[in-house]
């Protein structure tokens, strides 16, 4: 039902790049070399991003820190899908989500509006990051992906570059204040997978397929 790296039928204008934000260039390599420094912080697999191009990464996801790493792994500005408790976890973090241009979604119903702003940023040439199981996973381990990356996947038509992360639950396993401990942590990317979006790209099965596809990738980079 899918094909690895097939050219979609059309894919979207990759306009101008758009400017990062200023937190964006302003906190992302202080950021970085503090991480490097106090928890080994280190990237694999950076060789493997679309050097020019909208894509789409996939990742797994335990805490806050999984955005942070993320966001130093890929040197481009990521747009985010976020929760709503998320998005609104303190006053001030619906201003920051705003300025980094995070897409809230909500889980509870069909967001075609979260989708719509998604594919847009796709379409502009810029690139989104999701956490395909939803909420925090709490035991440590890849949960079942949400059809919502499946559905992401098709209807935009470029590529999904998986991401394993690794540490950042050992990092705030049982700590007080969200405070990390001083643990390894590491974001691994994968070879980035193309799906065509065929006639099939409207049933729930095909979404379901790319989904479990991307959470296998996603799991091989964390084995």
């Amino acid at each position: 039902m899918t094909r690895q790296n097939a050219a979609p039928q059309s894919l979207p204008a990759p306009g101008d790049r758009e400017r990062a934000p200023l937190a964006h260039r302003v906190l992302r390599q202080p950021v970085r070399r503090a991480l490097e420094r106090f928890f080994d912080f280190h990237v694999e697999g950076a060789e493997h991003l679309p050097a020019d191009e909208p894509y789409i990464v996939a990742a797994n996801h335990h805490n806050y820190l999984d955005g942070v790493v993320l966001t130093l792994a890929i040197p481009r500005p990521l747009a985010f899908i976020v929760m709503p408790r998320v998005y609104r976890a303190t006053p001030l973090h619906p201003l920051l989500h705003r300025h980094v241009g995070s897409i809230p979604i909500n889980l509870e119903r069909p967001d075609v509006g979260a989708l719509r702003r998604a594919l847009e940023r796709l379409r502009q040439g810029g690139l989104v990051g999701i956490f395909p199981e939803g909420p925090f996973s709490t035991r440590g381990r890849l949960e079942p992906g949400l059809p919502g990356v499946g559905l992401l996947a098709l209807r935009s038509g470029v590529s999904v570059v998986p991401a394993g992360i690794r540490g950042t639950y050992e990092a705030l396993r049982g700590r007080w204040g969200y405070v990390p401990r001083r643990h390894p942590l590491s974001v691994r990317l994968g070879v980035p997978r193309r799906f065509s979006p065929d006639r099939l790209r409207g049933r729930r099965s095909n979404r379901l397929a790319v989904t479990q596809r991307i959470m296998d990738d996603i799991a091989a980079l964390l084995t």
